[in-house]
């Protein structure tokens, strides 16, 4: 058997883990990963459902991270999803990388700050992307994509 030397250990000698119900800090990113993707694809979490056999409720609970993702399933998704296996983990804060860090930030209290939503998620953002992805000339596309580059820079010089 592995042993960790990142793990905590209890008084017992074993290695803490998370109170049931708690989702995994790693599965509730690489739900948010699907999702992410999923929604700049235009898919619906049933249409998503429909592909992998299962019902639109189990890809919420993954996509909550509820529900932890198989290794056959995370395969699938990423080529379903056309994204290498990866992007999935991509962007993960660097204090789940170690079991104590995942331990924190599954008991965390959940910040109840001001809620800002990811542009990444408005519907306004979707939208472009996927109206960017339509444009069938690779050339104007890139154009485009220099174009909304120096109108955002320029944005931003005329505030300083």
């Amino acid at each position: 058997m592995i042993k960790s030397n990142t793990a905590k250990k209890d008084k017992s000698n074993k290695v803490r883990r998370l109170p049931p119900g708690t989702p995994n800090p790693v599965d509730v990113h690489v739900g948010s990963r699907v999702r992410l993707r999923r929604t700049l694809l235009g898919v619906s979490q049933e249409k998503l459902g429909d592909s992998v056999g299962l019902t639109f409720q189990q890809i919420q609970k993954y996509e909550r991270g509820a529900n932890r993702i198989g290794a056959s399933r995370i395969y699938e998704l990423s080529r379903i999803l056309d994204v290498p296996v990866s992007f999935f983990f991509d962007d993960m804060p660097t204090e789940f990388k170690t079991h104590e860090g995942r331990f924190a930030a599954g008991l965390r209290d959940k910040e109840q700050g001001t809620y800002e939503a990811d542009p990444l998620a408005r519907r306004e953002t979707l939208e472009l992307v996927r109206a960017y992805y339509k444009i069938a000339d690779p050339k104007v596309r890139k154009r485009l994509f220099e174009l909304t580059k120096t109108l955002s820079k320029s944005d931003t010089d005329d505030e300083g």
